[in-house]
C-alpha cells in the first residue's frame, strides 16, 4: 500500500487519501498526496477526513447503548420520548419507531438540510422544522436512506441524557475507546491536521454541513480512530452484544450500490459466502469507507477529499480484501455485452422527493435522465443529465458526474402498484 495508494489516488483524481486496516491484531495506516491543493500540505496517517454518514453507526451505536441501559427499544415510538416531535403524516408522527429510524424504513422525506445556527439548540431547532415532512413512502414499507432520521435519533439521545449530542458521542464512544483524533465541531477539528474537500480539482466553497446534521454526518476522525470503532464492534467494548446491529431488518431495492440489506445502523451484504458490515459517507467533496468482517476480525477505513471517491474506495477494497482476506468484491451492475430489448417508456416521468428531481424521458427510442438537486444543495450541484443503459427488466446504469463506474438505478413498485426508482441509496416516488 506504500506504493499503491499513491498510484490509485493518482488514477482516480483523488487529492489526498488515508488508509488504515486491522488485520490479524495487526494496525497498519497509510496516507498519500495532500489534505489542501491550494496549501500543499501532505497527508498523514493522523489527517482528520470528514467521514460522513459513517456516523451514523456511531449514533445508531449510542442508540443501542441506551437501549442496554433499559431506557427504550428498537419499537419504542418516538413520539413517547419527543412528545412534541411532528411530521406531515399524523399516523407516521405517532407510530414511526426508533427501528424504523435506523434502518431508513420511516418514510420519511430524508434530504432536509437547513441551518439552524451554531448552537447547542440546533439539533432540538432541526426536529422542530421536520414538521413539515411528507413522506417519500409509507411507513415501513421499503427502504429509502433518511438523514432527517437520524438527526430525530441524535435528538432522541439528547432527551434522554440531557446533554448534546456531540458531548454524549465523546463520553459514550470517544472516551472509553481512547479515540484522541475523533471530533464533531470545527474549532476541535483545527487543533490537528485536517482535509479540505475538493470539486472538480478545485477546494469546495465551503468546509462542512451544518451543525444540526451532526448526528447524521459530522464525524471528523483519522481513519485509525474509525477502525478502532468498528473492532468494538467485532471485539467488544462498546455494547454487550454488538451483533444484534447486524441482524437485517429491510431488503434493499437496488442491492448494488451499497449492499444487499439494512441492519440498525449498518450495512449488510456477502462477499465469498462471509458476512460484510459497512457504512459509506459523502460530504462537501470528502468521502469515507468502513467495512469490518467479523468472520475474519478485519476492519477497513478509507478517507478521500475529492476526485472520483466512491470507485476509488470501491478499487482499493476490491484489491485489499482480496489480498487479505481472500474476498471477492461484488461487481457493480455494468452495461451488458449484448444489448436488451426492454420497454423503458413505462419508467418516463418525474421521480420526486426533498432534494432531488429525477425526470426520466425518452430520446431517439433510449431512456435519459435528468437528475437535479433542489433545496438548499441545488446550489452546490449542477443539474445532469445522461443516457440510462437497461441490464435487465427493471435495472438500469449510468454514469454520474463523470465518474469512472457505472450508477445503478432499479425501478419497482410498492405492495399497493405505487411505481419508485431506487438510485444512490433513496426510493423517490414518481410523481408526474
Amino acid at each position: 500500500m506504500d506504493r499503491r495508494l499513491p498510484e490509485l489516488i493518482a488514477q482516480y483524481e483523488v487529492p489526498g487519501a488515508t488508509l488504515a486496516y486491522l488485520h490479524r491484531g495487526e494496525l497498519h495506516e497509510y496516507a498519500a498526496g495532500t489534505l489542501n491543493v491550494d496549501t500543499g500540505v501532505p497527508a498523514t496517517p493522523d489527517s482528520l477526513f470528514q467521514i460522513g454518514s459513517v456516523t451514523k453507526v456511531w449514533t445508531a451505536t449510542l442508540i443501542m447503548l441506551q437501549i442496554e441501559q433499559g431506557r427504550l427499544t428498537l419499537d419504542t415510538p418516538v413520539a413517547e420520548v419527543l412528545p412534541e416531535f411532528k411530521v406531515a403524516d399524523a399516523e407516521v408522527t405517532k407510530n414511526v419507531t426508533i427501528r424504523h429510524l435506523l434502518s431508513h424504513t420511516s418514510g420519511i422525506d430524508g434530504d432536509l438540510f437547513i441551518d439552524t445556527g451554531r448552537g447547542d439548540d440546533c439539533v432540538e431547532k432541526y426536529v422542530a422544522a421536520c414538521a413539515d415532512l411528507i413522506q417519500n413512502h409509507p411507513l415501513g414499507v421499503t427502504q429509502s436512506y433518511c438523514n432527517s432520521g437520524f438527526v430525530i435519533a441524535g435528538r432522541v439521545l439528547e432527551r434522554l441524557t440531557g446533554k448534546r449530542w456531540d458531548d454524549v458521542l465523546r463520553e459514550q464512544i470517544s472516551e472509553p475507546l481512547g479515540l484522541s483524533h475523533t471530533w464533531t465541531l470545527p474549532e476541535d477539528v483545527l487543533r490537528f491536521s485536517a482535509a479540505m474537500g475538493h470539486a472538480d480539482g478545485k477546494t469546495a466553497p465551503v468546509w462542512g454541513l451544518m451543525r444540526a446534521m451532526g448526528p447524521a454526518g459530522l464525524v471528523c476522525a483519522r481513519a485509525a480512530d474509525v477502525v478502532a470503532f468498528g473492532r468494538a464492534h467485532l471485539e467488544g467494548g462498546l455494547l454487550a452484544d454488538a451483533s444484534a446491529m447486524w441482524e437485517p431488518q429491510v431488503d434493499i431495492p437496488n442491492p448494488y450500490t451499497l449492499g444487499r440489506q439494512w441492519g440498525i445502523g449498518w450495512i449488510l451484504d456477502e462477499w465469498s459466502g462471509h458476512r460484510v458490515i459497512s457504512h459509506g459517507g459523502n460530504t462537501i467533496g470528502q468521502h469515507a469507507m468502513l467495512w469490518a468482517v467479523p468472520d475474519t476480525g478485519t476492519v477497513v477505513c478509507a478517507t478521500a477529499n475529492g476526485g472520483h471517491a466512491n470507485s476509488f474506495t470501491r478499487a482499493l477494497a476490491t484489491e485489499l480484501f482480496a489480498e487479505l482476506d481472500g474476498l471477492t468484491v461484488p461487481a457493480s451492475p455494468e452495461p451488458p455485452q449484448t444489448p436488451v430489448e426492454v420497454d423503458a417508456g413505462r419508467y418516463t416521468g418525474v421521480y420526486e422527493r426533498a432534494g432531488a428531481r429525477l425526470t426520466i424521458s425518452m430520446r431517439d427510442g433510449e431512456p435519459w435522465l435528468r437528475h437535479e438537486a433542489t433545496g438548499a444543495l441545488a446550489a452546490l450541484q449542477e443539474p445532469e443529465e445522461m443516457p440510462l443503459v437497461p441490464v435487465d427488466d427493471v435495472t438500469f446504469v449510468c454514469k454520474i458526474g463523470g465518474a469512472p463506474d457505472w450508477t445503478s438505478a432499479v425501478f419497482y413498485e410498492l405492495a399497493d402498484g405505487s411505481p419508485y426508482v431506487h438510485l444512490g441509496a433513496r426510493a423517490t416516488p414518481k410523481t408526474g
